[in-house]
């Protein structure tokens, strides 16, 4: 029996035990870090305020500051409650790593063969969110009897947002990364490489903004070293004071780096209500606290050619996202699945719209208030700096991206692994036509000049096959007449024929007129002249070879005369 027990308990799902458990985990791991820091900073403090009670509170509260909670202060010089909700994002990593760690593991399934199957992926998630939030409502509870207490209002939103949205990236990255169901009802060349490359376009863009922001911070805290350094002596005294301001400006490092990215892309942040710092003029709240990061605040008073220099950070963004989107756009690995212009174009947009988005939300984090009245703004504004920031993306990433596109195509034409492009052979081919329009078209042959009547001999009338020049002898009309419609029939007919016939007239009136009485080469005897019938006296039916070659010549003209009988 004991050997059947271990096997089904081998052999069981995991449930939603196991997932409530990392979710508690987690959220206990991330308290635990806050009360340490938090009871080391107390117990060397040379004049604790408040006993180990006062430090715990404070540490509760610390933790549910960093998931976005607005904390409220009811123990001040004034009397009035005074909100706090400025978020130190470097303490937001760590309930966000820790639960994305525990629904990812809640997944994972055992490398054993004969292991128990991994969480579904909707179990993993309930229990996970479930076991954090129980122990954010113990935190809430006990934190609320301390000073600064937290709004409920804020922990019921903040706290389900930050644990639902980390479980879920963690349970989709534990399954294999899986596309969502909506993806399917998106065309094929959204569903392929565009969603991918849009995202990590944003994230480098994002990642780049995010980083001349900090090399901005530093470089502006380098300038003002002297005000950074007499910021420490100012607000405490003891090592362990200079410690925990330390400690402090570590934690806001993350939300000055975002407030100068702001200020890089035009937008700026506020130092106080009403109250604004960007490229073209600083207006600083006045009697403001002398802390170690807000001595990299510019001057006060109108910007100068030094403080415009900040527009190569989103300048490089921008670059740097266009270029990323062109390198996707022709891979040499499958370059004959290169994308076109406009969907290049259409894929740096939406990058640009997911830089905004993620912009505009770490905006609003970084920033809130410190107070009422004059404190109650502080930090970049969202709905700003986003907009700003896909703007900048898209100005100077849409040349980028086609000019990168079309130089790597170019490459790959040069080098043979892409066709050269059909553009060109169309042109060629309409430079060809353009020249042969251009090109004079051939004239025909004019008609063949009308002979001369003396010239016309009538060679048909001989019984030999080659035809004979009769005799000179008076002209008669209807001789004339035949003679006329037969060179008319003979000018309309084949062309070789008549200049046949043409040539052996000149031949004929070439010879001396004293020899006019000898028969031409070729012609009939004097005894065959005169036994040859008069052709004007009686008409001849033509032989059948004679007919045969008659056959090809033209048709008589049908208004010409009428050839006599």
């Amino acid at each position: 029996m004991s050997s059947s027990l271990r096997s089904r308990m081998r052999d069981r799902s995991p449930g939603l035990g196991p997932a409530l458990a990392g979710g508690a985990l987690a959220a206990g791991l991330g308290l635990g870090a806050c009360a340490a820091l938090v009871m080391v900073l107390w117990v060397s403090s040379p004049y604790p305020d408040s006993g180990p009670g006062g430090a715990l509170h404070v540490a509760a509260a610390l933790w549910l500051l960093a998931h976005g909670v607005e904390l409220v202060r009811a123990e001040t010089l004034s009397g009035a409650p005074q909100p706090v909700g400025l978020t130190p994002l470097l303490l937001l990593a760590l309930p966000v790593w820790l639960v994305y760690r525990a629904a990812r593991d809640a997944t994972d399934a055992s490398d054993e063969p004969d292991g128990p199957p991994p969480v579904p992926a909707r179990t993993a998630w309930t229990g996970v969110v479930l076991g954090y939030l129980g122990v954010g409502a113990a935190a809430a509870l006990y934190a609320s009897g301390g000073e600064p207490r937290p709004e409920w209002t804020w922990v019921t939103v903040c706290l389900p947002l930050l644990a639902g949205g980390a479980a879920g990236v963690g349970v989709w990255a534990g399954t294999g990364r899986p596309h969502p169901p909506v993806s399917s009802r998106l065309p094929h060349w959204v569903r392929g490489d565009t969603l991918g490359t849009a995202a990590r376009a944003a994230g480098v863009a994002t990642a780049v903004l995010a980083g001349g922001g900090a090399l901005l911070l530093g470089a502006s805290l380098v300038w003002h070293g002297e005000t950074a350094r007499l910021a420490f002596t100012q607000l405490t005294q003891g090592w362990t004071g200079r410690l925990t301001v330390l400690l402090l400006a570590v934690t806001l490092v993350p939300n000055a780096a975002l407030w100068s990215a702001s200020y890089a892309l035009g937008p700026g942040f506020a130092l106080g209500a009403g109250h604004l710092v960007h490229p073209l003029a600083s207006d600083p709240a006045p009697l403001l606290p002398p802390f170690p990061l807000l001595a990299a605040v510019p001057d006060a008073g109108a910007a100068t050619p030094l403080n415009w220099a900040v527009a190569l950070v989103p300048v490089a963004a921008g670059v740097t996202a266009g270029w990323f989107v062109a390198a996707s756009a022709v891979r040499r690995a499958r370059p004959w699945l290169h994308w076109s212009a406009g969907r290049s174009i259409v894929v740096l947009a939406l990058a640009a719209l997911l830089c905004a988005l993620a912009l505009a939300l770490l905006a609003e984090l970084s920033g809130g208030p410190l107070g009422t009245s004059t404190l109650s703004r502080f930090g970049p504004v969202g709905w700003q700096t986003g907009p700003a920031a896909a703007l900048w993306l898209l100005l100077l990433g849409t040349p980028v991206t086609l000019t990168a596109r079309a130089w790597r195509l170019r490459g790959l034409r040069r080098g043979g692994v892409l066709p050269a492009r059909r553009g060109k052979k169309r042109t060629r081919r309409a430079a060809a036509k353009t020249s042969r329009a251009a090109e004079p078209s051939p004239q025909l042959p004019g008609p063949t000049p009308e002979p001369k009547r003396e010239d016309l001999y009538d060679f048909l009338e001989a019984d030999t096959p080659e035809p004979a020049a009769p005799a000179p002898r008076a002209p008669d009309r209807s001789e004339d007449g035949n003679r006329s419609e037969r060179g008319d029939r003979s000018e309309l007919g084949d062309r070789s024929e008549a200049e046949d016939r043409s040539e052996r007239g000149d031949r004929c009136e070439a010879e001396d007129r004293s020899e006019r009485e000898a028969p031409c080469p070729g012609g009939p005897t004097s005894s065959e002249r005169e036994e040859a019938p008069d052709p004007a006296a009686a008409p001849r039916t033509p032989e059948p070879a004679e007919a045969l070659s008659r056959a090809p010549e033209a048709d008589p003209d049908p208004a010409g005369p009428t050839p006599s009988a």
